[in-house]
């Protein structure tokens, strides 16, 4: 595994504002161990969790369990120091094809942190704000910016369209667009 950051074209188009998510392998059992160490670091993580119902002792009781076992997500930068993190306590290494990392998208990570939320009975942020500018990628508007005027429910959102210089209201499904 190469300490260095990615220099692939793909690896640096993915970057973001706050750097790009990438997957990271635990060691058996140890993911909470590594999120925690490496958050302690100041790393951003997110480890995917759910509650699961066992039984030990003929007692039953919920707990909380990596949605992944053995992997977790980290947003790393190109200032980051990558040779620390095969180094932290529950990490066995950052996940790689042909010795490079690769990075996982913003919207995949976004979409696995709103359905946990959902899962662990949390109230989740939306996936869209209102007045951000988003992209519709299905459908006879596809390719057209809009901005988001309000969520419906968990699935449909409202976009203000500007056609012929003037703001139309649409109602489309969620999954039909993409940040911007």
């Amino acid at each position: 595994m190469n300490d260095a950051t990615p220099q692939d074209p793909q690896a640096q188009g993915a970057q973001a504002e706050g750097g790009t998510w990438y997957l990271v392998q635990c060691k058996a059992r140890e993911a909470f161990r590594a999120q925690e160490h490496l958050a302690n670091q100041g790393f951003e993580c997110f480890l995917p969790t759910h509650p699961v119902k066992r039984t030990q002792r003929q007692k039953t009781r919920w707990v909380t369990e990596p949605l992944f076992p053995h992997y977790l997500f980290i947003r790393l930068t190109d200032a980051s120091n990558w040779g620390v993190i095969r180094s932290t306590r529950g990490v066995a290494k950052v996940v790689s094809f042909n010795g490079q990392p690769r990075p996982v998208a913003d919207s995949l990570v976004a979409a696995l942190q709103h359905h946990c939320a959902l899962l662990n009975g949390e109230e989740p942020a939306p996936l869209f704000k209102t007045g951000e500018k988003v992209v519709i990628t299905e459908g006879c508007f596809r390719e057209l910016e809009a901005v988001v005027q309000a969520t419906k429910g968990e699935e449909r959102v409202v976009l203000l369209l500007t056609l012929l210089n003037r703001q139309q209201q649409i109602e489309v499904p969620i999954s039909t667009i993409a940040s911007r």
